[in-house]
């Protein structure tokens, strides 16, 4: 009987791995020794499109250390690690807040930039001034002073009211008007109903086909709803009725209020800016309220595009 052969199979395998882990090691060795270079960070510079998370917070004025604005869902409803500015406006559901996309740099288009779904528009010059040399995931305090951020108030924005004023206490309204005067009123002699402006009881005194006659019909003491300050019925005599608004040096930046009718400077809201008590004036600002503040804000870079 012959002999068998002896099989090739079972050194020629034991001979690839070998080969096999000798070129493994060698690669591991040189990977050792020879490591890749490691790219830099993306670094926000004039040009960079970016996503941006802040707070801003006012960094001077009455208000100052209180968030005006956020695009963060978490810093909008919690009001006691936040405490908000008058100014701030709740945006509603966390849909709402989402990063600021910023195109870096000045001489931005009035309609920005537009990439994918996004518009990276422009902002305030120290604003992108604090964000070159960020990147992405990193987080700085800015601060920004009126002539980087939103400039000095405009001096045709204040308006000076008295502190004590009257209203009559008869008021003669046409026909026609006396349904935007007094909206959802019953025209008819003996109706009583809450004025729209002080919110007293009012009484329909007299109706001819041109003009009714109302009669406002407040006490001593009484007490203007829905003010951010006390306006209270200081007098009343057989014409007037005498209101005093009571208000402090104290009171300065600290309460605001909105006008029923028209607007200055194209704004309704204004803040309570300054207060004499010995000229009996207080002054309206309808400036927006960072106008002429520094400004402090916690920004992130979120991504760049």
């Amino acid at each position: 009987m012959a002999e068998p052969k002896p099989s090739l199979l079972l050194p020629i395998v034991l001979i690839v791995v070998v080969i096999v882990a000798a070129s493994v090691g060698g690669v591991y060795l040189y990977e050792k020794n020879h490591p890749k270079a490691v790219g830099s960070p993306y670094t926000v510079s004039i040009g960079s499109n970016v996503t941006v998370n802040y707070i801003g917070t006012l960094g001077s004025g009455a208000q100052a250390g209180r968030v005006f604005d956020t695009s963060l869902y978490s810093v909008a409803i919690n009001n006691i690690t936040y405490p908000k500015s008058l100014s701030f406006s709740y945006r509603g559901s966390e849909a709402n807040y989402t990063p600021l996309p910023v195109a870096v740099g000045p001489n931005i288009p009035a309609s920005g930039y537009t990439i994918g779904n996004l518009t990276f528009g422009a902002v305030v010059t120290g604003f992108w001034q604090g964000l070159i040399g960020m990147t992405v995931g990193q987080t700085r305090t800015i601060v920004i002073p009126p002539s980087l951020g939103y400039g000095s108030p405009n001096p045709s924005c204040f308006v000076t009211q008295p502190l004590t004023f009257t209203t009559p206490v008869l008021v003669t309204v046409s026909a026609s008007d006396f349904g935007t005067v007094y909206p959802g009123v019953n025209a008819t002699v003996g109706t009583q109903f809450s004025d729209p402006t002080y919110g007293w009881p009012d009484l329909v005194l007299s109706v001819n086909a041109t003009a009714l006659v109302v009669e406002n019909l407040p006490s001593i003491g009484w007490a203007v709803p829905g003010l951010s300050w006390p306006q209270v019925v200081t007098a009343i005599n057989a014409t007037t009725i005498t209101l005093t608004n009571e208000l402090s040096s104290a009171d300065a930046g600290t309460v605001g209020g909105t006008i029923s009718s028209g607007s200055v400077c194209g704004a309704t809201k204004f803040i309570v800016s300054g207060v004499n008590s010995t000229a009996g004036t207080y002054i309206e600002d309808f400036n927006e309220q960072v106008v002429g503040q520094t400004l402090d804000f916690t920004v992130t870079i979120v991504a760049k595009y």
